[in-house]
């Protein structure tokens, strides 16, 4: 027994090392092929950009008898373009014998319809789109074989009988939509987008970015999308979804006023009490159309106290127009004396916002805009007493407060502030705040020893702004205290606290004195950071952008490079409304620094301006 079993081991091993050297070659050959047919296939493919059908068809031929699906759709495609009719018929029919599949009806019809036989193109599509049966996965598939062949009024036909079998033809709008613009059927694309009604969930913001793709800044087609849409709204008065697009359409077309007559005639026949004038009013807050905001909230506020949005109108208001003073750099003092009156008056009548962040905006105007630190420190300590604050919000009432403490001088007080802030906060990110906060405070002290300790461990911090704001400023002390002569940097950073106690002129005079002493210093370039986001605070942007291209000139390898590039891209978008000069410096950073943190921020703006172009 034992001899037999050995007998039939050998056999085994024999017949193995006799397959082994085949198995090896048909290994070694079987790659090599492939990469000869994926060859054959893409000089084809090359030959069909030329024209050069001939020469295309019998590549693709040869390669097909080897492997069908890899060539089929070019193969057909080739011989449609060669008006070679017969054959590309032929080819159907062979491919339908391999494969069972009931879409290839649809490569039947394409070859009838290029063959001058318009009738049976028909018969073969309608054959499909009578197939449909509301079944999602067959209704993409089918979409695609048309779309792939370049039919897109039957793709339509079958997104339109699937909706029309599931009673929900909205479903498929957006898809639709796109078809018909593909087409040149704007009006229909407009109609595909507006069949909804209310209830539905349809996604406005997916149409949004739909109309975006469709209308771009058109003029003309914004303006039929306008009527289409005071049609429907005609037609249905409850219907939101209608009322938010037009908004949104007015706001495309820049014309704020428009859209608020427009929300002012809806709401007044809806009797919404302010419902769409609160979102128009917060639109163009974002926007920055402070003035139309403010009318939007004032149109409100006059509804009386019976509007459910009367409160939060007037508190938005505030907002708006602190923003406003923000952004403006002719500001008044009666203006912002007058905004100060308004705050005094709002809380005093609702005293509950002193827990909310009406209370850190008050502050930030007294103590910024109107000079009143005492005042501004006073308000945050009734926030913070406040039983019903929320403790997230103490927080930040107290980091605020340890700034206005910075910005009187009182450097000790403000310590012990953001100190309690770290303790009080430990395992939240307002405690790595305060610790940078305090961090700085040694730095601006000259306490650099102190400082770099709690920078090492902020470099990791959570919050990514805080972990660079730390790396940078742990690299520009141990870059300057390595020299013996410590001045500098000590003086560099009496600047910093002076600029931001807002005693710019003499963070001035002390950056001057650097230069002047130390001409060719390494804290040259982020003397010159300084300058220049001391003029941006000024409004001076064309001084700021100066500093930053000499940054960039001189300085472009250092730590402060791809900042500079990125501010003066950002200065030219939201400051100079240059997008053009703006794309520029977000393609510069992108190709000079790819490490930098500011690459995929610059990546997204470059997208959306390409998106906001399109015609």
């Amino acid at each position: 027994m034992v001899i037999k079993h050995t007998f039939e081991l050998k056999m085994v091993f024999a017949r193995i090392r006799f397959i082994l050297p085949v198995l090896l070659v048909i290994l070694l050959i079987l790659p090599e092929r492939g990469l000869l047919a994926q060859s054959k296939a893409d000089q084809a493919r090359a030959f069909v950009a030329e024209k050069k059908y001939d020469k295309a068809i019998d590549l693709f031929s040869e390669v097909y008898s080897a492997s069908p699906d890899s060539v089929y759709q070019d193969y057909l495609k080739a011989l449609v373009a060669a008006r070679k009719y017969k054959q590309a018929e032929q080819l159907v029919e062979k491919q339908m014998t391999l494969r069972n599949n009931p879409l290839l009806a649809a490569d039947m019809g394409y070859v009838y319809e290029n063959d001058g036989k318009p009738a049976k193109a028909k018969a073969e599509y309608d054959k499909l789109v009578n197939m449909v049966n509301g079944d999602f996965m067959f209704t993409d598939k089918l979409v695609k074989a048309f779309t792939d062949l370049g039919n897109d009024e039957y793709a339509i036909k079958v997104y339109e009988r699937t909706g029309n079998l599931i009673g929900a033809n909205f479903y498929f709008s957006i898809p639709m939509a796109v078809l018909y613009a593909k087409i040149g059927d704007l009006g229909k694309a407009i109609d595909a987008l507006l069949v909804s009604i209310p209830g539905q969930g349809t996604n406005v913001e997916a149409v949004k970015a739909t109309l975006l793709e469709l209308l771009g800044n058109n003029e003309e087609k914004l303006q039929q999308m306008q009527k289409a849409l005071v049609l429907r709204i005609n037609e249905h008065p409850d219907n939101m979804y209608y009322v938010e697009l037009l908004t949104w359409i007015f706001t495309q077309k820049n014309d704020w006023d428009g859209a608020l007559m427009q929300m002012e005639a809806i709401d007044e026949r809806n009797k919404e009490n302010g419902k769409h004038l609160m979102e128009l009013a917060r639109t163009a807050h974002a926007a920055k159309q402070y003035q139309v905001a403010q009318r939007a909230y004032d149109d409100i506020i006059a509804k009386g106290k019976e509007s459910p949005y009367f409160i939060l109108s007037r508190s938005e208001r505030l907002t708006t127009e602190l923003d406003r003073i923000k952004n403006n750099p002719a500001n008044t003092t009666e203006e912002i004396n007058a905004l100060v009156a308004l705050y005094d008056s709002f809380l005093a009548y609702y005293p509950k916002y002193y827990c909310q962040q009406a209370a850190s905006d008050f502050a930030t105007l007294l103590a910024l805009y109107a000079g009143n630190i005492k005042h501004a420190i006073t308000v945050l300590q009734k926030g913070i007493d406040e039983p019903d604050t929320k403790r997230s919000m103490v927080g930040q009432f107290k980091l605020q407060m340890g700034d206005y403490l910075v910005l009187n001088g009182k450097i000790w007080d403000a310590s012990l502030v953001y100190s309690q802030v770290d303790k009080e906060f430990k395992q939240d990110a307002l405690a790595e705040d305060a610790r940078f906060r305090n961090a700085k405070l040694a730095y601006y002290r000259g306490d650099f020893e102190w400082a770099q300790r709690q920078l090492t461990i902020l470099k990791t911090a959570t919050s990514q702004l805080i972990a660079n704001d730390a790396i940078y400023l742990s690299v520009l002390i141990t870059e300057n205290v390595e020299d013996s002569d410590i001045v500098p940097l000590q003086r560099f950073a009496y600047a910093g606290l002076l600029f931001f106690q807002n005693k710019d002129n003499e963070a001035t005079e002390v950056l001057d004195s650097i230069n002047k002493a130390y001409p060719k210093h390494p804290l040259n370039d982020d003397i010159l950071m300084v300058r220049a986001d001391m003029a941006v605070k000024h409004h001076q942007y064309d001084k700021a952008l100066d500093y930053l291209k000499t940054i960039y000139e001189q300085y472009k390898e250092d730590v402060l490079g791809d900042d500079a590039v990125f501010k003066m891209a950002e200065i030219y978008q939201n400051d100079l409304h240059q997008n053009d000069k703006a794309r520029n410096y977000y393609e510069q950073l992108i190709i000079d620094y790819q490490g930098s943190t500011f690459v995929q921020v610059a990546r997204q703006r470059l997208a959306d301006m390409v998106k906001a172009s399109m015609p």
